[in-house]
């Protein structure tokens, strides 16, 4: 079939109006937006942002992003564990991983990780609930399966990180992934999840946030949390070796 120049014009013109309004849903990874989520109606939970406030982040997590935004950040919240999950580093340094996140390593003073361009530290009690949020970054649509989210909260107090095979002698939580409120966007729904402190000395403990996006496929986020009244939060740790900031 032979088409004339006008003809083809109007065909051209049409396909690329379809492709022009054609978006593609990003696939994208997700993180723990926040530590200690505070509920403004905790009897109608809701993580949207106009439901509550976050009060206690992970390390070095800068605040004043919209949700959901930092997997554009650079660096972005992503870090997917390398080799074998069980015994690969349990925070991202920003050096290894297949997806190299954020730098979560423990500081030599936890609270130099806290404050300032970043979020506050997370203070708690044993038996409080504490809420962790995080966005469902298109991998709470009914197609895809509802995952696993494992809460892991180290016994060390006040010392160096545990090693992943550790924390996961320590998980206190395991959260449906899917758990998540409406939003515009499937990329921008909200989820979390609640759980309750365990028994701990007073003292700062490393707690992981560990998600499987597919077998074998994890992806955590770290923070540092103040349980009881330990001083150890103004004065530092004086046994965790030096370390960058």
């Amino acid at each position: 079939m032979i088409f004339s120049t006008t003809t083809y014009t109007a065909i051209l013109v049409s396909a690329l109006a379809v492709f022009s309004s054609y978006t593609p849903q990003a696939e994208a990874h997700s993180w723990m937006d926040c530590v200690d989520w505070k509920f403004n109606n905790p009897s109608k939970p809701d993580w949207s942002d106009k439901g509550g406030k976050c009060v206690g982040y992970a390390r070095r997590y800068p605040i004043g992003k919209p949700f959901a935004s930092l997997d554009s950040a650079d660096p972005s919240r992503h870090y997917q564990q390398a080799g074998n999950p069980n015994t690969a580093l349990p925070c991202s340094d920003h050096k290894h991983g297949k997806d190299v996140g954020s730098d979560e390593t423990l500081a030599r003073i936890p609270s130099a990780a806290y404050g300032g361009k970043w979020g506050r530290m997370t203070m708690t009690s044993v038996g409080d609930t504490l809420c962790v949020r995080w966005p469902a970054k298109n991998h709470a649509e009914h197609n895809e399966d509802n995952t696993v989210v494992q809460i892991n909260l180290s016994k060390n107090k006040n010392g160096a990180d545990p090693t992943q095979q550790q924390l996961l002698q320590n998980t206190i939580a395991r959260l449906p992934y899917k758990n998540c409120g409406s939003a515009s966007t499937p990329d921008k729904r909200p989820c979390g999840g609640c759980f309750k402190v365990p028994v701990r000395a007073s003292g700062i403990y490393l707690l992981q946030w560990r998600w499987m996006l597919n077998p074998g496929e994890w992806y955590t986020s770290c923070a540092d949390i103040q349980i009881g009244g330990d001083s150890g939060v103004a004065v530092g740790v004086h046994n965790v070796a030096a370390r960058r900031h």
